[in-house]
């Protein structure tokens, strides 16, 4: 049920993205000779044809399951800032599984799936276990963690699974039973977006309906009382960052499986760095990370289409992404107002009494 505070959060989150575009529309005003067609397009740009609507639900696929990952592990009071190489890791593993084996269409792509989860799982683990064991920040390690799995990762593609007819430093082609198969023409959505939507569900019923959730919650609110309390503060480090990189993993074979249908990444895509992004726009809340995906996913694309377009380029949706987040996550952005609105409740309750 959504209280007085949630609004409160909802509200202020809407009107710091209002903000942030009307300060960008000021700033197309300053640098474009065609300032009102430009913003235009970045406004409606991704819903004016159906393949430019194809790309930004395509485009958001990937940033459902990285906000989700880091949702996560931020709600267990935890930073994953891993989820880049977690994704990237159980992309190769997706492609690994995908060209091994031989299986019926439907059994393949699952096992596919279960890969780039095993994937992503293990390179989360590692600083979880780093930070119950022995102390170490899971911000440094899992920061550090991404390189080493990116080049890991590059090594097992580009020596032992290269196709080296294709003429790019890419992998074979995977079978199409490994495939997530695109269910929209002209566009290339794919059974992604369902695997996704699934993950959402689990996410949420895991964290508000089950112990393990409740004690990863209560872990993030305050962790002395939850060990106070008989939590096992070590098990919820650890099996949160496991389970949030099991779910950047998703958001590696999505794209592989769904999109190219074989490995071709030679640099980390940025979508991991982009799942903190939507978190904090979500306010770690499963629920709403779809929501914040689609919007970051939309602007991006519609910046996309008014840099073809017109004499703005597609830089501008950087400028916009981070005033928002700057609003978003400023404490005191409206807590005046907020702190009078609880007081004159507050009043009100006293004279009603």
């Amino acid at each position: 049920m959504i209280n007085r505070e949630n609004l409160f959060d909802i509200g202020r989150t809407l009107l710091a993205i209002i903000l942030a575009l009307l300060l960008g529309f000021v700033i197309i005003l300053l640098v474009s000779e065609e300032p009102y067609e430009a913003f235009k397009l970045f406004v409606t740009g991704p819903l004016t044809t159906p393949r430019r609507l194809g790309n930004w639900i395509e485009a958001a696929i990937p940033l459902v399951f990285t906000g989700l990952a880091v949702s996560v592990a931020f709600q267990a009071g935890q930073f994953n800032i891993g989820a880049e190489g977690q994704l990237f890791f159980g992309a190769v593993l997706a492609t690994i599984v995908g060209l091994s084996f031989q299986l019926p269409m439907y059994l393949h792509v699952f096992v596919a799936l279960l890969g780039a989860i095993v994937g992503g799982a293990l390179v989360g683990a590692i600083p979880g276990v780093m930070k119950a064991r022995w102390g170490a920040s899971e911000l440094v390690s899992s920061l550090m963690l991404n390189y080493v799995f990116y080049r890991l990762g590059l090594y097992l593609i580009n020596y032992h699974f290269r196709d080296p007819a294709a003429g790019a430093m890419v992998s074979y082609r995977i079978p199409q039973t490994a495939w997530l198969q695109q269910f929209m023409p002209p566009t290339r959505i794919h059974w992604g977006l369902w695997v996704a939507i699934a993950a959402v569900v689990f996410t949420y019923l895991f964290i508000y309906h089950t112990r393990w959730g409740y004690a990863l919650r209560m872990t993030g609110l305050n962790k002395n009382f939850a060990a106070y309390s008989g939590i096992s503060v070590t098990g919820v480090i650890i099996y949160s960052q496991i389970i949030s990189g099991g779910i950047a993993g998703l958001a590696g074979a999505a794209d592989v499986l769904g999109l190219y249908r074989r490995f071709q990444w030679q640099m980390l895509p940025g979508y991991g760095f982009d799942g903190i992004i939507i978190a904090t726009l979500a306010r770690n809340n499963p629920i709403a990370v779809p929501v914040a995906a689609l919007f970051l996913a939309y602007i991006r694309s519609g910046a996309s289409v008014m840099s073809r377009m017109t004499d703005v380029s597609s830089e501008m949706v950087a400028i916009i992404q981070g005033i928002m987040i700057l609003l978003v996550t400023a404490q005191a952005f409206l807590s005046t107002w907020h702190h009078r609105a609880v007081v004159k409740e507050a009043q009100k309750h006293g004279r009603d009494a």
